[in-house]
């Protein structure tokens, strides 16, 4: 029964892609598994949030699947119930729990907070515990999480997420248990009705739609998608690829190739981390485009700070002894210390560089606080960059995502486009027209649903 169930969920992906159970190898080491893999114990002791353990599923969510979902019920929430339930990409570390680190989403039973790819929750319903059954939700077509709690849905909790995310379950405390139901059991929400609702939304959202191809555009699919691929490269700057699809089409670029590779150029240093040398160019190559946009240039020097604490992380193993306290006000013997780890003792041939990075990191560091942005989103990333500084190994911080090499695509997209209104060129590809004859897509996958 339990397959035929699983069958008419998803009639389009295979058993074998789909999550069946927890990974016995994709665990951090204070997860315990039993009954077949789908029971989850903690066995740490549970201190700090440094105790956290997760476990991924055996697979990601398959995208065909087009809305997944799937329960944790609770069977004993143990010394405090620091438990948390959602989806994490392959990459995240299992010492945390979901919703900590960049690509991982939780909801977390002690406090009722949902976590998106940080350690800063938010208030997203109601806690959790013992005899409770918590469902997980992920809706691929338009890119949302929702929760249930014992059947109710609490409503959408995460937005634009990402596809191949592994269900994940994460636990902190001694004597915290949780069962797994990935379609085994009949579910407590009633997912079935909700996926004819999304089907039927679908429809109509498809059938009301007007305008396939703007005027004077050729409506054949094929010429569509090259446009589409084209357009792409271009954007992205991906200027080889693009001439050589251009000849091979009989497309035109729409922007000089010079303008092009100059784009790249930028791009390159951005997700090299040379965040000060991107600046110079971007300043060399169009000069009043930062001057006109502050906030962009508030985002480049934050992530500038941030890549300065990187480097200085990687070349000293130990990290460093300030606390944010000396960071602001100037001081590297303030009492005003966080309680961190003492400094470590340095050879006295190898002091005077660390010191000197130090002290060029402060100063950045300061002369960024001076500025007293406004703007409350720009004041958020600036804390947070400067959080790292609490840490003696910042890298296995709690936020020590934002040191990924990922953290820097959204700044480079946010760059390429401000270039690109700079030109007069469209800030982001103009596929909205075109989305919904690929939505059809979802609808046939779902058609014997």
């Amino acid at each position: 029964m339990s397959d035929d169930r699983i069958a008419k969920l998803y009639p389009h992906v295979p058993d074998a892609q789909l999550p069946r159970s927890w990974s016995s190898k994709d665990r951090w080491q204070f997860i315990k598994l039993s009954r077949c893999n789908l029971r989850v114990h903690y066995n740490g002791q549970g201190k700090t949030h440094k105790d956290a353990a997760s476990v991924r599923a055996t697979h990601p969510v398959p995208a065909a699947c087009g809305v997944y979902y799937f329960e944790v019920k609770i069977i004993s929430k143990g010394r405090d119930g620091f438990m948390g339930i959602g989806l994490a990409d392959k990459t995240v570390n299992m010492n945390r729990l979901p919703g900590w680190e960049k690509d991982s989403y939780g909801y977390h039973g002690d406090d009722g907070n949902s976590f998106s790819s940080s350690g800063n929750g938010k208030k997203y319903g109601p806690t959790f515990t013992t005899g409770d059954i918590i469902g997980c939700c992920v809706n691929m077509i338009n890119k949302t999480v929702f929760y249930t709690k014992n059947g109710i849905n609490l409503g959408v909790a995460f937005t634009d997420v990402p596809l191949g995310l592994y269900p994940t379950v994460g636990l902190q405390t001694p004597g915290e248990v949780a069962d797994a139901n990935f379609g085994d059991r009949p579910f407590v929400f009633d997912i079935e009705g909700y996926m004819v609702e999304c089907r039927t939304k679908l429809r109509r959202e498809i059938q009301s739609h007007r305008s396939p191809v703007p005027h004077g555009e050729n409506n054949d699919l094929d010429t569509v998608l090259k446009k589409m691929v084209f357009g792409y490269m271009v954007h992205h700057g991906y200027c080889g690829a693009a001439e050589n699809f251009a000849k091979a089409t009989n497309l035109y670029f729409f922007e000089d190739i010079p303008s092009i590779q100059n784009r790249q150029k930028v791009q390159k240093l951005i997700m090299k981390g040379l965040i000060g040398d991107a600046i110079t160019l971007v300043q060399e190559l169009y000069p009043a485009l930062l001057g006109n946009k502050p906030e962009l240039l508030f985002k480049l020097q934050i992530r500038n700070f941030i890549e300065m604490i990187n480097n200085l992380n990687s070349s000293e193993p130990q990290s460093h002894p300030y606390s944010i306290a000396s960071l602001m006000n100037g001081s590297e013997d303030s009492d005003e210390k966080m309680e961190i780890d003492q400094k470590p003792e340095i050879p006295e041939g190898d002091r005077q560089p660390s010191r000197q990075a130090l002290e060029q990191l402060l100063l950045f560091g300061r002369e960024l606080a001076a500025q007293n942005t406004q703007d409350e989103d720009l004041k958020r990333q600036l804390q947070e960059a400067f959080s790292l500084l609490a840490y003696r190994d910042p890298k296995q911080s709690p936020i020590g995502y934002l040191l990924h090499a990922n953290q820097r695509e959204q700044l480079c997209a946010d760059l390429n486009s401000a270039i690109l209104e700079s030109h007069g060129l469209p800030r982001q590809l103009h596929w909205r027209w075109r989305y919904p004859k690929l939505k059809t897509q979802w609808v046939e996958c779902w058609r014997r649903g």
